[in-house]
């Protein structure tokens, strides 16, 4: 019998799920994250769901991990100490870059530019040329290059990075000064944008290329110590780490190209929330994650995730492929505050973390979070234990909210509930990012809400955004894990191929398009990933003829000799979408990419037992709530012992080990077979 280990690390907590690959049986723990190492918490949890379950860990076969070491070395700004390469005339490009400055209209104003990953002091020049079409026009100059590399290496760089003008179409010079980097500097690791990403736009290509080395020191040595943990626990364990774009990369793959990282945590929720949706019946969602720290929200239409070619942190925006996550600094740990200035509440986006946490976990926090507010409401019932052995102190939640209250001139209960709508109103704003601005009504999709806090969160959101059913799966606080456990190995390649349709031959994009997929289907090869299970599809990059942006659109590989009627008609109604209006000019192709992807896992949902529609034996305490500034008893339910067919009407509690729901007056949550409560209005 073997079993399949998904890892998710979180800002607050790291979640754990094992599945028994035969029978879909699944166990799962929560510890607390150790942000000083993060490989400890993944350890930690992993001992603990191997102990609860009574499973030798001699028997896990695959470890799927979701981290956030890429994300958070760029958010807090401790990457490496960068050198850049550029082709002469070209060491400002990161200093130049594009003239966008996020805010209003007074955004110049304030903004404050961050300072590139690769300083100008720590680039230098080479002399060379490639043309537009891949000609060298000037060869390399090799002993200049040696003696500026020289310098780079008296200056301490952690990582290289090299990128020169037109190497997307023609790399040899970039492998070359890879190897003379060797030489001069060995050790050190270098990133070639010819590999990264050979599309053109040269500060896109370049800012793509320097953030890999950037997080590259950082996530090898994180990686590598946690296969080297593994393998001594669980000696036929393969690690995997979870790609920005939801597939799976070998810990080799990661650890040397971690910039396809940068939301690997998130994209965990989402892949996880695929596999439930896909048992449930519900193609079309928004999904909802709320851990301690922020939300992430993504759209599901038709049981594909909608994916964006950019992924930006902070305020870095790189040329990387993931999930169209939007993530908004709300979540259980967020902490209320009343400024001086303005004495209006705010929420977020500073957290507690999990350390010291909520005043409710008792661990020294004393400003108030949204858990304080929700154990003051008595929403998190002080009967039940966080995690499953983390009790909750009512008064020291009480005192930390207090002081919110006093310092609003509100009583206790009114400053709580208005803790708890403003960080509802927050996240409502992030769903309407992925949904209303891009041109969807969220009344056409189902709302599926996890991560520890989301389930406490859901109902209420599914009134502002009238997305309904509320989906609350099996195992809410560990969905991100199930997503990194369920979902199978990708590879992406890509090119730039500028052409305008009517001036594109056929065969001549179906030769490229083959020979992209061939170099994934080779990288999957690698993998061992066995031919009969790779999957291959193709996309292009359209725009109009002029035009500076461009969509991602599908295409078949027997629409190319047609002429491209069917694509011109996806990329129109796509932009008509987006924008609302269409051009009467030509269309041009701009990228090509093929993603080959190995089949998922067959892990069939566990069903549970069936039952009437009365829950009374699920039952085990009664907890006084304010729900809209009414006092009401809520009946509180165990989670483990619901049956298919129950029917909770609220105002009601929903515990388990890992969250917590919320089920409002006047809406009735249903248990579907698949253990998942569907929360709907009664009317």
């Amino acid at each position: 019998m073997s079993y399949r280990l998904g890892v998710d690390v979180g800002g607050t907590f790291t979640d754990v799920l094992l599945i028994n690959e035969a029978t879909g049986e699944f166990h799962t723990a929560k510890v607390p994250s150790t942000p000083a190492d993060s490989s400890l918490g993944v350890l930690h949890g992993i001992e603990r769901v191997c102990a609860q379950a009574g499973v030798d860990p001699n028997a896990v076969t695959h470890v799927m991990h979701g981290t956030t070491v890429a994300t958070n070395t760029m958010l807090t700004g401790t990457g490496a100490r960068v050198g850049l390469v550029t082709t002469k005339g070209y060491a400002q490009v990161l200093q130049i870059a594009r003239s966008f400055v996020p805010g209003g209209l007074g955004g110049w104003v304030v903004y404050q530019k961050s300072e590139p990953m690769a300083p100008l002091e720590l680039t230098i020049e080479a002399d060379e040329r490639i043309s537009a079409r891949g000609e060298i026009i000037r060869p390399l100059d090799e002993a200049a290059l040696c003696e500026a590399l020289a310098g780079l290496r008296e200056q301490a760089i952690e990582a290289l990075t090299v990128c020169l003008i037109n190497s997307f179409t023609n790399g040899v010079h970039e492998e070359r000064i890879r190897a003379l980097a060797a030489v001069v500097m060995p050790g050190v690791p270098v990133s070639i944008s010819c590999e990264i990403m050979p599309e053109m736009q040269e500060y896109e290509r370049t800012v793509t290329t320097v953030a890999n080395s950037y997080v590259r020191p950082k996530v090898e040595r994180y990686v590598r110590n946690l296969q080297r943990e593994i393998v001594q626990r669980m000696p036929h364990a393969r690690l995997r780490i979870l790609r920005s774009d939801g597939g799976l990369a070998a810990s080799e793959a990661a650890a040397s190209c971690p910039v396809k990282l940068l939301m690997s945590g998130p994209a965990g929720g989402v892949t996880g929330a695929l596999w439930v949706a896909a048992s449930a019946g519900f193609p079309n969602l928004l999904t909802l994650d709320m851990g301690g720290t922020s939300t992430d929200v993504a759209l599901v239409q038709n049981g594909e995730a909608r994916v964006r070619r950019e992924t930006t942190v902070g305020d870095v925006t790189v040329r990387s492929s993931s999930i169209d996550v939007r993530t908004v600094g709300a979540g259980g740990g967020s902490i209320a505050h009343v400024p001086a200035l303005t004495r209006a509440l705010r929420v977020g986006p500073q957290s507690a973390g999990a350390e010291p946490g909520p005043a409710a976990y008792g661990r020294g926090g004393l400003a108030a979070t949204v858990t304080d507010a929700s154990v003051v409401l008595g929403y998190l019932p002080t009967v039940a234990r966080l995690g499953g052995d983390m009790p909750l102190a009512l008064a020291l939640a009480t005192a930390a909210v207090q002081q919110v209250a006093d310092a609003l001139g509100l009583p206790l209960l009114r400053a709580a509930e208005g803790i708890y709508n403003i960080v509802n109103e927050n996240m409502y704003g992030a769903l309407r990012l992925v949904s209303v601005e891009q041109g969807y009504d969220p009344r056409d999709f189902a709302l599926m809400a996890f991560g520890g806090a989301g389930p406490l969160h859901a109902n209420a959101l599914g009134r502002l955004t009238g997305a309904w059913p509320v989906i609350i799966p099996p195992g809410p606080g560990v969905l991100c894990a199930y997503g990194d456990a369920t979902t199978a190995v990708r590879e992406e390649m890509s090119r730039t191929y500028v052409r305008r349709f009517a001036a594109a031959p056929a065969l001549e994009l179906h030769t490229a398009l083959s020979e992209l997929a061939a170099a994934g289907a080779r990288a999957l090869d690698a993998e061992g990933v066995p031919r009969h299970e790779q999957r291959t599809r193709f996309e292009v990059d359209v725009r109009y003829h002029g035009q500076g942006l461009w969509l991602p659109i599908a295409l078949d590989l027997a629409e190319l000799v047609s002429g491209f009627p069917a694509l011109t008609a996806r990329f129109d109604a796509q932009h008509l979408q987006l924008f609302t209006f269409t051009l009467e000019v030509p269309h041009e192709f701009v990228n090509l990419r093929a993603i080959v992807q190995g089949v998922p896992p067959a892990i069939a949902a566990g069903q549970i037992a069936a039952g009437g529609p009365d829950p009374a034996a699920a039952a085990y305490a009664t907890q006084r709530v304010r729900i809209e500034g009414v006092d009401a008893d809520a009946c509180v339910y165990d989670r483990p012992r619901l049956l298919a067919g129950n029917r909770i009407h609220g105002p009601a509690i929903v515990t388990q080990m890992d969250s917590t729901t919320l089920v409002l007056p006047a809406h009735v949550a249903s248990v579907d077979p698949f253990g998942n409560l569907l929360i709907r209005p009664e009317a």
